[in-house]
């Protein structure tokens, strides 16, 4: 993490988590989601006194983590004079409302932090409007059970987003505005399909960044287009998506798109009000996966956003697995395969086998030709433009040549009329 922070000044948080005989693997905390979970609290500003992991065969109804070991968590938290305890877990309304009768602090769990961080990190109009509908999301059911957390002044962890009179106010109000603010992202849909189709009509492909979050997707599309987006070393650093062209070689240009970072146990909240911006991912036509090569916890990671590229793209999109940070491993730490691409995104290893591995996902169906077509064809110049990549037309005496790159089915009608493959 690069920021630093004044620990007199920050959240003072205990951690806990439970891992429960019953759960699954999405609902319980282990040592290693403990360790996320202290990342995202840095992220957030905070900083974390102490963890304390509990082993149940089952939650207990009431406190969650049973009497007894709330009590132990008091203990640590007046030990270490904290200002709020987290769950890994995700609480019930009723649990919190227990937790802090009997631990005397604010308590979290792991949504309401992760949504703090979003909240904190959108910038653009759209994502404030995203994070917003989340928070409202997650706090509607909540209301009756949210205690200190909702009557806290002066801001802090688990305060940013809607305002205290807001949340405060009944639930039809709240309603109201999710309706309101689903109302505005629908909008946004819209307009992203518009632009969506625009792109399609020039027949220009879609490549999506993918990756859990902090494995370096900003980077990349940096490294690639110049973009200018700040990477920092943090979770979650990137909101906002951001799209840029990129000539992958002279038949090929492509837009390239960032997407938000993917983490385990992401709220579903999250994923239903980013749906405008990780519908992109369902539009695609292929998807960098970016794996950080030197994450002690690879496997999982990879597992998580294999998950949910399921979910969200489209069924039989290409998938390249782009192994960053390859300069910080042994080369016999990466695996050998066709779609497995080692590259370093912040040193710019590997640049050119990346494009030219594009480029073969990409270029199966595309071809870059020159055609010859009769005047009394003119009107399929209109086609070209409409439906391929159109890079020269000419005027002459035999005819109207067009050089473009263009899909298998416009290259099956004008099979014939190709003169020249580029």
């Amino acid at each position: 993490m690069e920021e630093n922070f004044d620990r007199t000044v920050q959240e003072r948080a205990v951690l806990v988590g439970l891992n429960a005989d019953c759960f699954t693997e999405e609902q319980t905390a282990t040592e290693e989601s403990l360790e996320e979970l202290d990342d995202l609290l840095e992220t957030a500003g905070g900083f974390c006194t102490g963890k304390i992991l509990q082993n149940r065969h089952a939650p207990d109804p009431h406190s969650f983590i049973g009497e007894g070991k709330a009590l132990e968590v008091k203990m640590l938290v007046e030990a270490t004079a904290s200002t709020m305890v987290i769950f890994d877990n995700e609480l019930s309304p009723g649990n919190i409302r227990a937790l802090e009768e009997i631990i005397g602090v604010t308590v979290l769990d792991r949504s309401a932090l992760i949504l703090d961080i979003f909240a904190q990190r959108a910038k653009t109009k759209e994502g404030r409007l995203q994070v917003e509908l989340a928070q409202y999301q997650y706090l509607l059911p909540r209301l009756s059970g949210m205690g200190k957390s909702l009557s806290r002044q002066g801001g802090g962890i688990g305060t940013r987003g809607p305002g205290e009179t807001k949340l405060e106010s009944d639930r039809r109000h709240i309603r109201e505005r999710i309706n309101r603010l689903e109302e505005e992202l629908e909008q946004v849909r819209r307009v992203r399909s518009v632009q969506r189709e625009r792109r399609m009509k020039n027949s220009v492909p879609v490549v999506a960044i993918v990756g859990y979050t902090n494995a370096g997707k900003s980077t990349l599309l940096n490294q690639l287009t110049g973009a200018g987006i700040p990477a920092n070393n943090r979770l979650f650093d990137t909101l906002d998506t951001t799209s840029r062209q990129l000539t992958v070689s002279d038949n090929l240009d492509v837009i390239l798109s960032d997407t938000v970072g993917f983490i385990s146990k992401l709220p579903h909240h999250l994923v239903n009000a980013f749906h405008a911006t990780l519908e992109e991912l369902e539009y695609a036509d292929l998807l960098l996966h970016v794996i950080d090569a030197s994450d002690p916890h690879i496997e999982k990671h990879i597992a998580v956003v294999e998950k949910l590229i399921d979910k969200l793209a489209k069924p039989g999109v290409p998938v390249l697995k782009c192994y960053n940070k390859a300069d910080l491993v042994y080369s016999e730490d990466i695996p050998v395969s066709r779609d497995v691409i080692p590259i370093s995104a912040k040193r710019g290893y590997n640049m050119d086998g990346l494009l030219k591995a594009i480029e073969e996902a990409l270029g199966a169906s595309r071809h870059h030709v020159v055609v010859r077509l009769p005047y009394s064809m003119g009107g399929m110049v209109e086609t070209l433009h409409d439906g391929a990549q159109v890079k020269n037309v000419e005027y002459g005496a035999e005819g109207i040549e067009v050089e473009a790159v263009l899909d298998d089915i416009l290259f099956g009608r004008l099979r014939a009329y190709v003169i020249k493959e580029c």
